[in-house]
């Protein structure tokens, strides 16, 4: 087995830069060899820590899985991932993987399909590549079902569940939602389904019922119903609106969030950008760099709110995160103005004006309050 990992590795580096391989990974739980594919984004960086998400259906969903991971990526904040998917097309191997017994748990190749995937594709992953602890896992019809049952183990493999019309099996209507209330961890539950009914949909809709009942800071849950889907095309909506969902706070802050949050809060308006950062690395385990857009949007409320004593911290924040730019230094003039201690001012407006400007921040507008400061108190 050791062999097989070690030549697969050698080959997916290979041809990491190809972003996109598939590969015929040996599984010694499963003793068959399976097809397995994998994405890893194009500025890949072993320094850096991933999201890893594993895609069941891989032939149906892979492709619709990196899109949208790519593109959240560019243009909504969400962190680069790793994407992993299971092909189980092939002469309806999903029935197999994916069957249950009467008493609606996982048959005994179920049970070996989970350990292959608990025990060897995502070690594999996390032993070669940089994986971040948090996990997410995509499913459709019974492979959305099967992901469920990760939900049982005391600790959840997976942080994040996106479940794209499941075919459910005997109890698991009730049985989710009792795991979902009962487990201590961050668990992030996308239920996506078509307006279509069928056979399933009562047991579904009395899932999601039972779920929107858990009052629970730890369970964050959300119910998507698609008007003119089937059961068919439901697995083409949806995965873009759970990203949006799952990794929410990763967005730059919006004008909404500023209006209603941000200047309705009562604490002090660095506290919230505080939390924000500190929240994404409790919950996802990664240290985010602080989107410049934040920082001028806490700047502006500030200056709105008259905070003040939030001006220092950012300024602090600024030097480090946005080092040899005007940013921090310009900053810590205006704190230091506002107080009224001119001398400190004055020196930190002059950094400013040596350092390189950045966004609406001109050497000309530190070169004004050095010549304002200069004319005020006789310097």
């Amino acid at each position: 087995m050791l062999r097989n990992l070690t030549f697969l590795a050698m080959f997916v580096c290979a041809t990491l830069s190809a972003q996109v391989t598939q590969e015929i990974f040996e599984s010694f739980k499963l003793q068959e060899r399976r097809d397995v594919r994998y994405y890893f984004p194009e500025d890949y960086d072993k320094e850096k820590k991933y999201p890893l998400i594993v895609v069941l259906d891989a032939e149906y969903l892979f492709d619709q899985v990196v899109a949208n991971a790519k593109f959240y990526n560019q243009f909504h904040g969400m962190p680069a991932s790793i994407v992993v998917g299971i092909d189980q097309s092939k002469k309806s191997i999903r029935l197999d993987d994916c069957a249950w017994e009467e008493n609606g748990l996982p048959s005994e190749k179920g049970k070996k399909f989970f350990e292959f995937l608990g025990m060897e594709i995502i070690p594999y992953l996390d032993l070669n590549y940089s994986t971040a602890p948090f996990k997410m896992v995509v499913g459709y019809d019974i492979t959305a079902n099967y992901t469920n049952y990760w939900l049982f183990k005391e600790n959840s493999l997976f942080n994040a569940y996106i479940n794209i019309s499941p075919t459910l099996a005997p109890e698991m209507e009730s049985r989710v939602p009792s795991r979902l209330g009962a487990i201590d961890q961050q668990i992030f539950y996308e239920l996506i389904v078509e307006t279509e009914k069928s056979k399933h949909t009562p047991k579904i809709m009395e899932m999601d019922k039972a779920i929107k009942a858990i009052d629970k800071e730890t369970l964050h849950y959300n119910f998507h119903q698609y008007e003119g889907a089937d059961h068919i095309s439901i697995a083409t909506y949806g995965i873009g609106k759970a990203f949006d969902n799952i990794f929410g706070m990763f967005k730059p802050i919006s004008p909404k969030e500023y209006k209603t949050q941000i200047l309705t809060s009562e604490e002090p308006v660095f506290q919230y950008l505080e939390n924000k950062y500190q929240s994404i690395e409790d919950l996802f385990s990664i240290t985010k760099t602080v989107d410049l857009n934040d920082v001028m949007a806490i700047y502006a409320a500030c200056r709105k709110k008259e905070d003040t004593e939030s001006l220092k911290p950012l300024a602090d924040l600024c030097k480090k995160e946005f080092e040899g730019t005007m940013l921090g230094f310009y900053f810590e003039g205006e704190y230091y103005e506002q107080i009224g201690e001119p001398k400190k001012a004055l020196k930190s407006f002059e950094k400013a004006f040596g350092m390189e400007e950045i966004d609406f921040l001109t050497k000309e507008m530190a070169l004004e309050k050095i010549d304002a400061l200069k004319a005020d108190f006789g310097y």
